[in-house]
């Protein structure tokens, strides 16, 4: 089954190239095969073992004999919630790409391409493997940035995809070189079995593989002072590609530390604890104050991802089983919310051809369904109780504060900042007098609606029943913490 949803996205976009060319065909089979992707993972969920704390529904194939590099499929309570973010969003994607004109075979093709890739980082349990899918979804980002992105003079849309390309691959040198010292230390890429290898005489001392790896991961998740792609990357790529790039891209990064960096050297990872602490608090006040200057709603929006990514970092430095699993709700959680928020983002730019707010004003008059959405998911954003932000930051907090207060309390100042810029945005945006521009504004259409209502009601569910994927997470984060 896992290979079914990692590839089907994979075996749609084979279809739309070769055999469909009109628009309406192609934009029907994308949302076909992403939807059917995200059926499966929704059975995958509901068969999951809740009571067992190891890998389930593995699928395990030598794949290069002579490296003992293998085919290595599997999911557990840390990569489960991330699958079914992915093809979530995968599906909503197509749907809000729906009117797309320009080429449209070749941007469903690369859209589906990229949740191949993404899908293949999430459940491969080879490192060898999970190298080869974290590269590619590299050519597809490029190619949706540079080709569907904000054209001149709008926006800088290939410089936006090189610079994204230049800071992964530097990334990904570093994982390389990680990944290399690991396999001539213990003999094996398999994650799950390095977990338990004792590197008593390792290739380089753990704390420099640990160094190596952790470089790549905190490009994408993204950390201060490597984060400078994410906003011009966010600035410039089309709405589906931003929905994906904030939704899922950057919670590899995260997931990457989790499973990889804290899971194979928790040792290591104990001795970064304020390290871990004091990047998070950076990341989550920095981003909140470079976001309060931000007149671009989707750049806005870009620089308090980095802000609430911040949390994500602090949840792991404090090493516990409430602060990891918190850490892991955010992931899902900003997923959700930050999906949402740039979806709005897209169809206020679409609608009003502009994304500045001081050019925006009086659009609740307009568009009561893109106001009452943008609302609820910058309520969210901002934590309040009931929706799933509040949940996730507040788990992080509970489970933090005991091993580092000061940093736990200096990060959940970002709160009060993340409340400012989220309704001044929204007062902004919203409310007041019509501007006679926008008087001729239409609200969402009824495809358009799909997606927004779909996210909001998954932030809601998540928010009043957190256990939905705490329980399912629990268990996965105490096998790895040993």
């Amino acid at each position: 089954m896992l290979s079914l949803i990692v590839f089907l996205p994979l075996a749609g976009a084979v279809a739309i190239l070769l055999l469909l060319s009109r628009r309406e065909q192609v934009r029907g089979a994308a949302a076909l095969f992403t939807f059917i992707s995200f059926v499966l993972s929704l059975v995958l969920f509901f068969q999951f073992d809740r009571a067992a704390a190891g890998v389930q529904f593995s699928e395990r194939v030598t794949w290069i004999p002579g490296i003992a590099a293998q085919y290595y499929l599997g999911v557990d309570g840390l990569n489960l919630p991330m699958v079914i973010l992915t093809t979530l969003l995968g599906f909503l994607a197509v749907l809000i790409s729906w009117h797309i004109e320009l080429r449209p075979k070749e941007y469903f093709f690369w859209l589906l391409v990229l949740e191949t890739g993404v899908l293949g980082v999430f459940t491969s349990l080879d490192l060898l493997l999970f190298f080869l899918f974290w590269e590619v979804e590299l050519v597809p980002m490029y190619l949706l940035i540079s080709t569907w992105g904000s054209p001149p003079p709008v926006g800088r849309r290939e410089y936006s995809a090189m610079k994204f390309v230049i800071y992964t691959i530097l990334g990904s040198a570093f994982m390389l070189v990680g990944i290399l010292a690991l396999y001539f230390s213990a003999g094996t890429f398999d994650m799950m079995a390095l977990q338990k290898v004792d590197l008593a005489r390792p290739m380089l001392p753990a704390a420099a593989i640990f160094l190596l790896l952790l470089v790549a991961f905190a490009i994408k998740l993204p950390v201060f002072p490597l984060h400078t792609w994410l906003p011009d990357a966010h600035t410039d790529a089309p709405t589906a590609v931003s929905v994906m790039l904030a939704g899922v891209l950057l919670k590899m990064g995260g997931y990457a530390i989790i499973r990889i960096c804290v899971g194979i050297f928790p040792e290591v990872a104990a001795q970064f604890g304020g390290f871990f602490v004091t990047l998070a608090v950076v990341n989550v006040i920095y981003g909140a104050l470079v976001t309060l200057a931000q007149r671009d709603l989707k750049r806005l929006i870009a620089y308090s991802s980095v802000s609430h990514m911040g949390f994500v970092l602090l949840g792991i430095g404090a090493l516990t089983p409430v602060a990891l699993t918190g850490a892991s709700l955010q992931m899902f959680s900003h997923g959700i919310i930050t999906a949402l928020l740039f979806m709005i983002a897209g169809l206020v730019y679409d609608k009003c051809h502009t994304r500045q707010l001081n050019a925006l004003g009086g659009l609740a008059q307009r568009t009561p369904v893109l106001a009452v959405t943008m609302t609820a998911a910058g309520l969210a954003a901002l934590g309040l109780p009931g929706m799933s932000g509040f949940a996730a930051e507040l788990m992080v907090f509970l489970g933090t504060y005991p091993a580092w207060g000061a940093g736990t309390a200096i990060a959940a100042f970002g709160i009060v900042l993340g409340a400012g810029y989220i309704l001044w945005t929204v007062e902004r945006a919203l409310f007041g007098p019509l501007r006679p521009e926008l008087s001729h504004v239409q609200d969402a259409d009824a495809v358009e609606r799909i997606p927004l209502f779909a996210l909001v009601a998954v932030i809601l569910v998540v928010g009043v029943f957190p256990s939905v994927l705490t329980d399912v997470i629990l268990p996965a984060v105490a096998v790895v913490l040993g």
